[in-house]
């Protein structure tokens, strides 16, 4: 049973250790791969496992010895499923392990929206208070987060999560999910448009699908509150990116704060990159090191879980 990790350097930059799945057999861990190595460093794995790499139906039908493929994140989008399941190969993912993490940085996003804590620290060692004439200054809107409006587009583990935390500062909570529904009188259910003409913050945890991409639209950005912000921890693609930096440019809505973009890295020419009052974040939401470890242990019993013929967390 070869081993073969196609992109392990964002999960393990030097912190964590490859010795649990080393133990499992031989076992090739590279840290990143173009896609000319790509069959190269694959042919002779039985099990593949990958983070960004993409997998595609041809790709998979040219190795004849792979029998398992490991996704090392949540969203499995980077593997052709249905190629995978017509040669009877598991496609595992590891669900669960950045729940806190990202509705931690969903917060530390919303928080800098609101408070710009990093925006006024930076003028502080650039000396603005040291010349100042007051004792202290404000050079954006404060804005306090009691009694306004969070809304929630998925409320699954995560947006679960963000919701407690909403629930903690003070927040009104809506959520949409039509496969969810809120439990407790703290979150009302309600239907996305009703969530975007409402909400002061409309935060986005699904999974991207054909039906959720471009969720966020010209359209749904027209019902929002001028004053409102649009948090993304979750899939760039949801995002009609040219759309919300219109949005933002022409004062339509207050903000943003992204983590993740329709493209990443992103190309220089990305209108988000320069619109005005847009927080971008690379895609770290998911990399504390308490989120990655657990990763690293769930991915590990993935693959020991198949080779004692009992897989799990098999998505295909």
């Amino acid at each position: 049973m070869n081993i073969v990790v196609l992109d392990g350097f964002t999960l393990n930059p030097g912190d964590l250790s490859w010795a649990e799945l080393e133990s499992l057999g031989p076992c090739a861990v590279y840290p990143r791969t173009r896609p000319d190595e790509l069959l190269t460093r694959a042919a002779g794995a039985t099990i593949l496992l990958t983070n960004k790499t993409v997998l595609t139906g041809n790709f998979i039908g040219n190795l004849p010895r792979l029998q398992y493929i490991g996704v090392l994140a949540t969203g499995t989008n980077t593997v052709d499923l249905a190629a995978a399941r017509a040669r009877g190969i598991p496609v595992t993912n590891v669900p669960s392990y950045g729940t806190q993490s990202v509705a931690q940085m969903t917060f530390a996003l919303l928080l800098e929206l609101a408070q710009h804590v990093g925006h006024h620290a930076q003028t502080v060692r650039e000396g603005q208070w040291s010349r100042s004439a007051d004792f202290c200054y404000w050079d954006r809107p404060l804005i306090e987060l009691d009694g306004l409006t969070l809304g929630m587009v998925g409320y699954g583990r995560i947006g679960q999560a963000v919701g407690k935390l909403g629930v903690a500062f003070g927040m009104k909570v809506l959520a949409c999910d039509p496969a969810i529904e809120p439990a407790g009188p703290a979150i009302r259910s309600v239907e996305l448009e009703t969530l975007f003409r409402e909400s002061d913050v409309v935060s986005l945890h699904c999974p991207l699908t054909p039906q959720t991409a471009n969720l966020v639209n010209a359209q749904r950005l027209s019902l929002m509150k001028p004053t409102a912000f649009l948090l993304n921890t979750s899939r760039g693609p949801l995002v009609d990116e040219p759309a919300l930096a219109d949005a933002l440019n022409s004062s339509r809505i207050a903000g943003a704060a992204l983590d993740v973009l329709s493209v990443e890295p992103p190309p220089a020419d990305n209108p988000l990159l320069t619109a005005r009052n847009c927080l971008i974040t690379p895609h770290l939401a998911w990399a504390t090191r308490a989120a990655r470890s657990r990763l690293m242990q769930i991915a590990v019993q993935n693959v020991r879980a198949f080779l004692q013929g009992k897989p799990r967390n098999v998505v295909n």
